[in-house]
């Protein structure tokens, strides 16, 4: 009978055993999945903060970039303007291009005075080409400028 009290005890000893070592597994078992979606939830916040700046970062850039083309495209409407202006005060005889230039001599024999000259003037062609010269000028130039620019500003940062 002792042995038989003895095993009981021993049988519920080792049930109770038994049954905190499979607690106890659960327990660490359900801790460690907790602790892992504890660090996949932080994996995600921290990812979802650096697609934030980004995105951020992005905008702001479009932001430049679009004040950038607004300031030479009126730049370049700008200088087109004074250029269309120009020639049409020359046309108009408001203005005149200032040339660098021999002119050829009168019909006259002389002896060298000023007044046996005729008047240095373009030929059409020549006045057209100057002035289309001048906006392309401009325009190169206005590129040039946006693209150093656009480099400095966003390429460089």
């Amino acid at each position: 009978m002792i042995w038989l009290v003895n095993n009981w005890r021993n049988l519920i000893i080792v049930g109770l055993i038994a049954l905190s070592v499979t607690y106890s597994a659960l327990f660490d078992h359900y801790r460690t999945k907790a602790k892992e979606q504890s660090e996949r939830a932080v994996h995600a916040e921290e990812q979802a903060e650096a697609r934030q700046k980004t995105i951020t970062n992005m905008l702001a850039r479009q932001r430049d970039v679009a004040a950038l083309d607004d300031k030479y495209t009126k730049e370049l409407a700008d200088a087109k303007a004074s250029i269309d202006e120009l020639q049409s005060d020359v046309i108009a005889g408001r203005k005149r291009l200032q040339l660098n230039a021999t002119c050829a001599k009168s019909g006259t024999a002389s002896t060298g005075s000023a007044g046996d000259a005729t008047s240095a003037r373009l030929n059409d062609t020549a006045e057209r080409d100057y002035f289309t010269l001048r906006e392309r000028i401009n325009t190169i130039t206005g590129q040039v400028n946006y693209l150093q620019q656009y480099i400095r500003e966003q390429c460089l940062k």
